[in-house]
Parts: C-alpha cells; sequence; structure tokens
C-alpha cells in the first residue's frame, strides 16, 4: 500500500473492493499446491489502481 494513505481515506466502495480483492487473493494463494503457478498479479495490478484513485483524490483536497 502507498505510504501516504491509510484505510480511512478510502471510500467504503472501495474498502469492500480491496477487501473482496485480498480475499480472492488469498484464495488463489492456498489454491497453489506448492509450484508456484498461481498468478496473482491481475488482482494486486487492481487493488494499485484503487490506491492511486485515492492518492489522487487526497492529494487533491485543500
Amino acid at each position: 500500500m502507498v505510504d501516504d494513505l491509510r484505510f480511512s481515506d478510502f471510500t467504503i466502495s472501495e474498502r469492500l473492493r480491496i477487501t473482496a480483492l485480498t480475499a480472492r487473493i488469498a484464495k488463489r494463494g492456498l489454491a497453489d499446491d506448492g509450484t508456484d503457478r498461481v498468478d496473482t498479479a491481475d488482482l494486486k495490478r487492481r487493488i494499485e489502481r484503487i490506491e492511486n484513485t485515492a492518492l489522487k483524490r487526497k492529494r487533491k483536497k485543500p
């Protein structure tokens, strides 16, 4: 997560989306049988986009 953000900086819908994506990452991690073939990069990129949106909104405030 970006250093300048706190969980309170996110909107409720962003919090829910991050929570759901984190759960999906955990589920994929559990599905891995030790072969490291499970890719979670797509979900991590989605979380990063949400973080960047929140950071832009935070920096825009006076």
